[in-house]
């Protein structure tokens, strides 16, 4: 759906990398770089963009 605003563990914001990593990670670069490079360096918090799955599209056509 939508990436959370925090991480689930410890708290962290993490949503306003999501932007940078998305597109970073779309063109090719390495996903352990961009997320050193954004300062995301605790696991729990590179979990919650690592496992994120945009479903948006998928669930929009139900709601119409």
């Amino acid at each position: 759906m939508i990436i959370p605003v925090r991480c689930f563990s410890c708290g962290t914001v993490i949503a306003d990398a999501w932007e940078e990593y998305k597109e970073r990670t779309d063109a090719g670069e390495n996903p352990q770089q961009v997320l050193e490079d954004v300062g995301l360096e605790r696991y729990c918090c590179r979990r919650m963009l690592l496992s994120h799955r945009e479903t948006i599209d998928e669930v929009r056509q139900y709601s119409i």
